[in-house]
């Protein structure tokens, strides 16, 4: 028997749709600074500066909010080589907290979705994750608060994603930091070209991973049959005549 949303506990229906709720909420009436304003005061903070931006950077990007504006201030406020050792180590600091704060509150997605592919997938993630985790890194369009979320209620190991996440945000992050302009906003056609390059390269790693996973999956269907019990039958030898004795 498959179990579905509909089965979950509603109290924990209600503590997720509560914290949607509370995030969404949290993302429309708190603004974040600007890169100006994080310059205005990197000149109260004096020498300690530093350490306060990527302590602000880590805490306001465990919240659903866009880090871009960090990034941009970094290479702004620090320059091109420190901007991109603190923009980096912050976003990866971060995502690290936020996967291990959601499963601190022991949201799994096994556990909301109880499904034979919901937990092949999971399986999956907990053998071979980083893949995944570096290609979806690479797409600029894929919200890193949401991907953090959702890697948190897998089963993805914490050693690997650190790691994917460090080389996965490290191209994007630098070339924000590098070619981005915070105080015009201007977009920069090389920064427009590097973020097409990663895209690609991240759509490509997907691909390749969903092809990977599915090669064993179908084996074992086949095999199995699907409902994971009996096999397939052979069409070949259903379509044989039965012969009768004389």
């Amino acid at each position: 028997m498959v179990t579905t949303t509909a089965q979950v506990p509603r109290h924990r229906l209600a503590m997720l749709a509560g914290g949607i709720v509370m995030l969404a909420a949290v993302v429309l009436l708190v603004p974040v600074p600007t890169a100006v304003q994080l310059r205005d005061w990197a000149t109260s903070a004096g020498p300690w500066f530093p350490l306060a931006f990527l302590a602000a950077h880590v805490v306001v990007t465990v919240l659903p909010f866009p880090r871009t504006a960090f990034t941009l201030a970094a290479g702004l406020l620090f320059g091109p080589l420190l901007g991109v050792l603190l923009a980096v180590l912050a976003s990866t600091i971060s995502a690290v907290v936020t996967l291990i704060g959601v499963r601190a509150l022991g949201l799994r997605w096994t556990r909301l979705i109880a499904h034979p592919r919901i937990a092949a997938i999971d399986d999956r993630l907990r053998q071979r994750g980083w893949p995944a985790v570096i290609s979806m890194r690479l797409i600029p369009a894929v919200p890193f608060s949401i991907l953090n979320y959702a890697a948190g209620a897998s089963a993805v190991r914490v050693g690997p994603y650190t790691l994917a996440t460090l080389v996965g945000l490290l191209p994007g992050t630098a070339a924000v930091v590098v070619l981005g302009d915070a105080l015009t906003g201007n977009v920069s056609p090389l920064l427009l070209l590097v973020s097409a390059v990663t895209a690609c390269v991240g759509v490509l790693g997907l691909a390749y991973e969903l092809r990977r996973h599915r090669g064993p999956a179908r084996a074992d269907r086949h095999e199995n049959g699907p409902d994971g019990g009996r096999p397939e039958p052979d069409p070949d030898a259903a379509a044989e005549p039965v012969r009768t004795g004389g």
